[in-house]
């Protein structure tokens, strides 16, 4: 029996992404990261999401832990079909 792969935290992907997001402003100051951030993250989490549900919204909405209605706006929000 082959031993289980480790799995790494998501956290430290995330991190290591910022680190070198960082590294390449070369100094200069990043603008409203926070909604760059949340832009760049949250669509392919909703794909990833609605694929992993087989596109049932209710489902992928409570794996996401938010409200169905507002997964709905989201994917509208970002213009993401449902299908994805």
């Amino acid at each position: 029996m082959s031993p289980k792969p480790e799995i790494k935290p998501l956290c430290h992907s995330v991190a290591d992404c910022l680190d070198e997001y960082f590294r390449t402003l070369n100094g200069h100051a990043p603008r409203h990261l926070y909604d760059t951030i949340l832009e760049q993250v949250e669509p392919p989490l909703l794909r990833a999401t609605l694929r992993y549900c087989d596109g049932n919204q209710s489902r992928a909405a409570m794996l996401l832990g938010i409200n169905r209605a507002t997964l709905r706006k989201k994917l509208s929000q970002y213009k993401i079909s449902a299908k994805a």
